[in-house]
């Protein structure tokens, strides 16, 4: 039978009747066409995309390289199980990226399908690698939402309410963030790692003990925390513990990877020599095709039994040829070039509303890196946002929500995140000056018009 002819509102109820509870929208807006930061909608709409499909498509929608390897991939071998043999794509793929790892021990891989599952399989390995069983990650940190990754995520309750109990033996310390330690927004990066170092030093004298800890997680950038960037002396700080005790330490680069930060990865910003013992990634490596992955030395890798990796989809081929064609991309320059010249415009336009006599007041931080930036707004019931203001000066409500609406009903798709009120930016890494001014100019429109209003 022919499929069914409907309107896009029909489709849109369609969805509303069909599609779990469980998943969220910004908008019922039916999308069928995505080129560049452009996506087309059922209704004729032309939204600019500043979401990346929360930073998977670095390389704007259907970028020609990586859509034509793909229709390639699909004529020649759509899928091999990975326990069934190698196949070209695959080992394609691990040969464009052992040269851009942060440190060259990271020479092992295994591919599979999501961020969650990639995590998960970090897990394992540092389990396994160790003998022992206990994680450590930190508050606001978002690692995924299954019953193991969702059990180390810390940004937001709402990932795994209502479904425990999760994965046991994680435990969460204070990451060196300004509001997350209780602290004013001025407080030095010197003191906040302090702050972060001692809590964690708690966590190994009275919750675990270090022999008994697996592996510490962290996110160079926390994503879902905020979008805050970790300052370099905590990284090397958590390298000396993880050292010292015998524990692996885990980066989860999946939101930072693949110069979402303007750098390959976002430990590069730290220092060339910058070794963790396994990494986590996926979202922008194939530019939408469902495929992440973990990396090891040779040493960690080989603790695993022979079997006891696999999955039915992973490192599929046409995903696998996708990742190539993107690290290809990649490769050329162009696209670290443009996050330096893009992120320099967002920046001047977000320093700019912090320092405006019309829009500071509602302004309590500006930061991130490259183009994984955001900007936090101050809150009536928060004392700490409210740093720097005169004595009774009123601050709005929900200033967030009210500007990301203001922003969608100006075709802008900008999105929240944190459990404080904050917008985050993530547009692909395509995005042009003209694009980028077009969207600072919406956005700066979103923040005057709720400052007038109130």
């Amino acid at each position: 039978m022919p499929a069914p002819v409907r309107s896009a509102a029909q489709w849109a109820d369609f969805g509303r009747d069909h599609v779990s509870h469980g998943l969220g929208r910004l908008r019922d807006h039916v999308i069928v066409k995505g080129e560049g930061l452009d996506l087309h909608t059922a209704d004729g709409k032309k939204l600019l995309d500043f979401t990346a499909g929360i930073g998977v498509t670095n390389l704007g929608h259907c970028h020609p390289a990586v859509s034509q390897a793909a229709a390639a991939q699909v004529n020649t071998l759509v899928h091999l199980q990975c326990s069934i043999g190698f196949h070209a794509p695959y080992l394609q793929l691990i040969d464009r990226l052992l040269p851009v790892m942060p440190h060259q021990s990271l020479d092992q891989f295994f591919f599979w399908n999501s961020g969650s599952e990639a995590v998960e399989a970090a897990v394992k390995v540092a389990r396994k690698a160790t003998g022992r069983q206990n994680i450590i990650v930190f508050q606001g940190a978002y690692h995924g939402r299954t019953m193991g990754s969702g059990a180390m995520t810390r940004s937001k309750p709402i990932y795994t309410q209502g479904t425990g109990p999760l994965m046991p033996g994680v435990f969460a310390s204070a990451y060196p963030y300004w509001h997350g330690l209780g602290v004013s927004p001025s407080t030095s990066e010197e003191e906040l790692v302090r702050l972060a170092k001692h809590q964690l030093d708690l966590v190994l004298r009275q919750q675990t003990s270090p022999t008994d800890v697996a592996a510490i997680f962290i996110e160079p950038v926390q994503g879902e925390g905020g979008y805050v960037p970790c300052p370099p002396a905590f990284l090397h700080y958590l390298r000396e513990v993880c050292d010292k005790h015998g524990i692996k330490l885990v980066i989860d680069e999946v939101q930072t990877g693949f110069f979402r930060t303007g750098k390959y990865f976002a430990i590069d910003h730290i220092t060339p020599s910058f070794r963790p013992d396994i990494m986590v990634f996926a979202k922008g490596v194939a530019n939408g095709f469902p495929i992440s992955g973990i990396v090891a030395n040779k040493e960690t890798m080989d603790t695993l039994d022979v079997g006891s990796m696999g999955g039915t989809y992973a490192g599929n081929a046409v995903a696998c040829a996708a990742g190539v064609a993107a690290q290809d991309v990649y490769a050329s320059g162009e696209i670290e070039a443009n996050v330096a010249a893009r992120s320099e415009q967002l920046y001047a336009t977000l320093n700019k509303l912090a320092t405006s006599s019309k829009t500071k007041h509602l302004i309590a931080d500006v930061r991130g890196l490259g183009l994984m930036s955001a900007i936090e707004f101050r809150n009536p019931a928060d004392s700490l946002t409210q740093e720097g203001l005169p004595e009774g000066t009123s601050i709005p409500k929900s200033i967030g929500k009210r500007v990301q609406e203001h922003c969608l009903d100006n075709d802008l798709l900008v999105l929240t995140t944190s459990c404080f009120d904050t917008i985050r930016f993530i547009p692909a890494l395509v995005c042009t000056e003209e694009q980028m001014t077009r969207a600072m100019g919406i956005f700066t429109e979103a923040v005057e018009k709720v400052a007038l209003e109130g």
